[in-house]
């Protein structure tokens, strides 16, 4: 019944108004389906890097190098499904004039200097960016292109500890512990973006939006290899967000 007596959608005063703003039926149920779809896949990528950190902690260095090993498929379920949404948020809006808002990254929310310098050159440039929608292309951008950065970043840094090439092994794993972090950031933020993307979204432009995200996110199958040990809980980073 309260499904039925919410407002239509319009862009409000801030992202935090939209952020709490209703969204129509359809809209929320595309809004739950996308967000689900990334936090599962995040979920996995970040149980199997924090167990691999955890076997190191306790000195069982073989296995964690075996773990680690999962962790650049595990990382490209999240991204490349990621990468994706964001691309198709920015074609969306640059073809159809949409003007969602967006505030400015914060360098704060990341750990790496690739994360730190591209927030601050965002939160740089969003000032003198008077359009909502040069503010909001200029965002999805930035995320984008340090999704990109931070998994391949991160791969490589895996695949030298996982394969015993590691000219630095400690600051190799601080490497991929930091990029995770600096991923989830970006996953959040992402995902603060396409609720405010939907508020200002007109309702009969929700199909050619949703062929454009499928179009774009398409994930190859890869075969994760099955494992025997005990999954262990996962060390949540905070959760990024305006």
């Amino acid at each position: 019944m309260r499904d039925r007596v919410r407002p239509p959608s319009a862009r409000g005063e801030s992202v935090q108004e939209d952020w709490h703003s209703w969204l129509t039926e359809a809209k929320e149920v595309l809004f739950h389906k996308y967000e689900q779809q990334l936090e599962s896949n995040y979920v996995m990528f970040s149980i199997s890097l924090n167990e691999a950190i955890a076997l190191l902690h306790e000195g069982r260095l073989v296995n964690a190098l075996q773990t680690i090993g999962l962790s650049p498929v595990l990382c490209r379920l999240l991204t490349h499904p990621l990468s994706g949404l964001l691309q198709a948020l920015g074609d969306h809006a640059r073809h159809y004039g949409t003007m969602p808002n967006a505030a400015p990254l914060d360098p704060a929310n990341f750990q790496g200097f690739k994360g730190q310098r591209f927030a601050r050159i965002n939160s740089l440039f969003s000032r003198v960016l008077l359009s909502h929608r040069l503010q909001f292309l200029y965002k999805v951008t930035a995320l984008e292109e340090m999704v990109v950065h931070l998994e391949e970043d991160f791969c490589l840094a895996a695949a030298d500890l996982a394969e015993g090439t590691a000219t630095d092994p400690r600051g190799t794993w601080h490497l991929v512990d930091t990029n995770h972090y600096d991923l989830n950031t970006c996953y959040r933020e992402a995902i603060v973006l396409f609720k405010s993307f939907l508020v200002a979204l007109p309702e009969d432009q929700l199909v050619p939006f949703q062929d454009s995200v499928r179009e774009r996110s398409h994930v190859q199958e890869v075969e994760v290899p099955i494992r025997q040990s005990i999954i262990r809980d996962r060390r949540m980073t905070p959760i990024a967000g305006e």
